[in-house]
């Protein structure tokens, strides 16, 4: 009975696991199929789709061009996200609920919004930066503001960085030195899952892209979307594509997962004592 009773726990696991990774895996096949006809795997194997995508000028440029603008978009909010978080943990906590609300503004208002909203207000006061990427940008360190602020606030409050500082001023720290000496190599694990996550969200998304820039900012999953409504689609390299952007994302997540994890055990083997009192 207790076999059975483990056997019935791991069955929807196991058909979760199933339905996650099933269509991963077909499309995968996909792109390396030289025909999929009738047959319940492709009828041949070939790397030729994803020998002409990284050989294509195109397909390379959307890549190279995406990468850097999640990188950008994440290097952004490190830049905004944690000084604003140290001031409100250690000098100002009346701010925080003014943090938490723009940490909310992403998930209560759709991005076709935001854009709707941005385009107006650049149109009124800088309409120089319609169209381009200095105004694309920020629209995606806005929408990624979220996952780097719960992070970081996250992994402040663990590290304790108010009792810090105070033991760094205390032997004559300035508040520069404490931030970069003191602060941030306790906080490393948030701000690398902050990072990554913002990474994840640039790097996938498509409504800002659409409609503030169009195809004079080509990225990813525009061009995704441009392949699949083209009446000549390649739907190999389409696979390719998307390939490409399982595996990103695959590896972003496992690297979150280790990030949190590490600093998971490394906050434990900080705090024998309090592990020993519990």
């Amino acid at each position: 009975m207790a076999r059975v009773a483990r056997l019935a726990q791991r069955i929807p696991i196991v058909l979760m696991a199933i339905f996650i990774i099933l269509p991963m895996v077909a499309v995968l096949l996909y792109s390396f199929a030289t025909r999929w006809t009738s047959n319940i795997l492709p009828d041949g194997y070939t790397f030729e789709h994803w020998i002409d995508g990284f050989t294509d000028a195109r397909f390379a440029a959307v890549l190279v061009r995406t990468l850097l603008l999640a990188i950008a978009c994440a290097v952004l909010d490190l830049i905004l996200v944690t000084p604003a978080v140290y001031w409100q943990k250690v000098r100002n906590p009346r701010i925080r609920p003014f943090l938490e609300l723009a940490a909310a503004i992403p998930f209560a208002i759709p991005f076709v919004v935001i854009a709707f909203g941005l385009l107006a207000l650049s149109g009124r006061f800088a309409p120089q930066l319609q169209g381009t990427l200095w105004l694309l940008l920020p629209a995606h360190a806005a929408v990624a503001f979220s996952f780097v602020y719960w992070a970081v606030d996250s992994s402040m409050t663990s590290a304790g960085v108010a009792r810090l500082s105070e033991a760094a001023r205390t032997c004559g720290a300035g508040p520069m030195t404490i931030l970069w000496r003191v602060v941030l190599p306790n906080i490393g694990p948030g701000i690398a899952s902050g990072a990554l996550l913002a990474f994840g969200a640039s790097f996938n998304e498509i409504a800002l892209v659409q409609m503030l820039v169009g195809n004079r900012f080509e990225t990813v999953p525009l061009y995704m979307l441009n392949l699949l409504k083209g009446s000549n689609a390649d739907f190999n390299l389409l696979a390719v594509m998307t390939s490409v952007t399982f595996l990103v994302t695959l590896v972003l997540s496992i690297a979150v997962v280790y990030v949190n994890g590490g600093a998971t055990t490394q906050l434990a083997n900080t705090n024998p004592g309090r592990r020993e009192t519990q």
